[in-house]
């Protein structure tokens, strides 16, 4: 029979968990891994462009998506809404992007799409991102990439049945009467980089 540190902490693992150490916790190793992988990939690409890894993040959902309200860009970027919220008025501030706000307070909609200039930005900033993904993943075996890949979708698959659990008639609305009435003018011409 194979010893514990060749099977890992989690292979005789119980209902109830006794004796599993906080270090060896999903979250926490998940939590370690995304950082890890965080300061490997995304940091690098984005600081030779000018960005955080935060504003880079709302660029690519929104590259993708094209145009989203606040509370769609929020769930799909999968980061606080106040963070959020502060990004998306710092990407307008260097127009990157453009807010526009829908209906009347409290409870209106922020509209979000790239400018012409974040569009750009994207399309530069993307094929490196590509590479380092690639860089990555490409450490694995193939049959590792599968494994891998469809372990994270049977966890995703399982929080999202935990989620709709504690959350029946669905996720609250986004309450957006923290923002500004009136989106800011992004700043025009040449927007610096570095």
């Amino acid at each position: 029979m194979s010893s514990h540190s060749d099977d890992g902490p989690w292979a005789a693992l119980e209902a109830h968990g006794e004796g599993l150490s906080v270090e060896n916790f999903l979250t926490t190793w998940m939590s370690h891994v995304s950082n890890a992988l965080r300061r490997a990939i995304t940091v690098p690409y984005a600081d030779e462009f000018g960005l955080t890894v935060a504003e880079w993040r709302m660029i690519s959902v929104l590259a993708h998506a094209e145009t989203l309200p606040f509370g769609e860009l929020v769930m799909r970027s999968s980061t606080d809404k106040s963070l959020v919220s502060r990004t998306m008025r710092m990407l307008e501030g260097k127009g990157l992007v453009s807010l526009q706000a829908q209906g009347n307070a409290p409870r209106r909609k922020l509209i979000c799409q790239l400018t012409p200039v974040g569009v750009e930005l994207h399309d530069r900033v993307i094929p490196k991102a590509r590479e380092g993904q690639a860089k990555m993943l490409l450490v694995m075996t193939v049959d590792e990439r599968k494994v891998l890949f469809q372990v994270l979708q049977k966890l995703h698959r399982e929080c999202l049945v935990h989620e709709a659990a504690l959350h029946p008639h669905g996720v609250p609305e986004e309450d957006l009467s923290h923002l500004p009435s009136e989106p800011h003018e992004p700043d025009s011409g040449h927007v610096p980089l570095n």
